[in-house]
């Protein structure tokens, strides 16, 4: 696949085909989830080369800091990375990788911990020095979900439902960001800030509008914080101040951008939101709010709400004018549902792009598939979900969306007859 844009500043005539594999690391109470050992990632020899046969030029590949450096100050065993890491350069691919994924670092940290961001940063640092080749990183992937689910749901850890731990959570990801890219960049000059967030837009009745409209200028913050949007007058700033955080906290983003190389973007069926007043409609658990008005928070795309994938990247080409990628699509569904998933999110990848939004690639995910996303990775059920590989008897078994993804990346489209059904997302609830 060639470069979509080539050392003289030409577009080509289609973005790359990345891929990635489905790598958290979350901790819920006590207890670490590593998605990549119930995958059994760590003890298949072949994985590497299954994933390079697609043809994909990136990979989305871990070097997961509380795996690496579970203790603090002990050395680091990066021997079984290195052998998977070699394998992946060697297939011809370059990795692009991530650091922190849902996670909230080893046990001696945690997402609201002063020194978080500088223990990150040392560890990046660690990072670089141990790999100088590795031109590609993602220090912390999707910081507002993390820190949504971390400080304002309770779903991980350190479990809490308060808005300004979650701001501030959100800040110390956003500032392990920027210094981590500073001691990669003193290792190795060349390395490029690929970040990840999920783009997300929130829909609602007349009368939650302002509840939208609070959630939807908070969903920029991740970028905003990277690229000096975020001052003295943005959105936010005299709400956190008023919220409790010092300014301090905040002045730090006035001084200190690191403007991503590329922006990547995560689109899912559920990133589109819907906020329903008619909560009669819906079970009891489902019941929520704001402390002013009752509603429930459910999937636009069962209301025909969704705007989709296309409208969602065009506001933030315009918001940013930043080079993008789509860094996470995927779909718990059959095979069948995901194929057409895939390609109508590649479809209107590629209308963009030849409109003229700078999109750079488009990344396959996930690779060997997922568990336990139905709970939101709360609870150890066991819960499968295929991705462009089945797990089966602890091997990986081919789906029909391997034949998919080596077409996108020889001839940039595929055909089938499977594709002349609509998906179900376009029939609402």
């Amino acid at each position: 696949m060639v470069n979509m844009l080539t050392e003289a500043g030409i577009r080509s005539s289609t973005p790359e085909i990345w891929g990635g594999i489905e790598c958290t690391i979350n901790r819920v109470g006590d207890e670490f989830y590593d998605q990549l050992q119930r995958a059994g990632h760590y003890e298949r020899e072949d994985d590497i080369a299954h994933f390079a046969a697609l043809g994909i030029s990136k990979i989305r590949y871990p070097l997961l800091w509380e795996k690496h450096e579970p203790c603090k100050e002990q050395p680091i065993d990066w021997r079984c990375s290195a052998k998977r890491l070699d394998k992946i350069r060697v297939a011809g691919m370059a990795p692009i990788v991530t650091l922190l994924h849902h996670g909230s670092g080893p046990p001696f940290t945690q997402l609201d911990d002063p020194e978080f961001p500088d223990l990150m940063a040392d560890y990046a640092e660690k990072v670089a020095k141990q790999f100088p080749w590795i031109e590609y990183y993602t220090p912390v992937n999707e910081p507002l979900t993390t820190a949504r689910f971390s400080g304002l749901y309770g779903h991980w850890y350190p479990h809490q439902k308060n808005e300004r731990l979650f701001f501030r959570m959100l800040l110390n990801e956003v500032k392990a960001i920027v210094l981590c890219m500073e001691r990669i960049r003193r290792v190795n000059p060349s390395a490029k800030l690929v970040q990840t967030e999920d783009l997300s837009l929130v829909h609602s009745e007349p009368l939650l509008h302002y509840q939208a409209e609070f959630e939807n200028e908070r969903r920029w913050l991740t970028y905003d914080l990277l690229t000096g949007k975020f001052s003295r007058n943005h959105y936010f700033w005299r709400y956190l101040l008023d919220l409790g955080l010092r300014e301090a906290e905040l002045v730090f983003f006035e001084e200190k951008h690191c403007v991503p190389d590329i922006a990547g973007f995560n689109y899912y069926v559920t990133s589109e939101r819907f906020l329903d007043t008619d909560v009669d409609a819906y079970p009891m658990f489902l019941k929520g709010g704001n402390g002013t008005h009752c509603y429930v928070d459910t999937e636009a795309v069962r209301k025909n709400r969704a705007r989709g994938l296309a409208y969602l990247l065009r506001e933030a080409w315009d918001r940013y004018a930043l080079p993008m990628a789509v860094t996470e699509c995927h779909l718990n569904c059959t095979p069948e549902e995901q194929l057409r998933w895939l390609m109508e999110m590649w479809q209107s990848s590629m209308r963009l792009h030849q409109d003229g939004v700078d999109i750079r690639a488009f990344t396959i995910w996930a690779l060997t598939g997922s568990y336990d996303w139905n709970s939101l990775l709360t609870r150890r059920e066991d819960h499968y979900e295929s991705g462009v590989f089945e797990i089966v008897d602890g091997k990986l078994r081919k789906t029909i969306l391997v034949s998919a993804v080596q077409q996108l990346c020889e001839k940039g489209d595929f055909q089938h007859p499977l594709l002349e059904t609509a998906g179900w997302w376009h029939g609402g609830s």
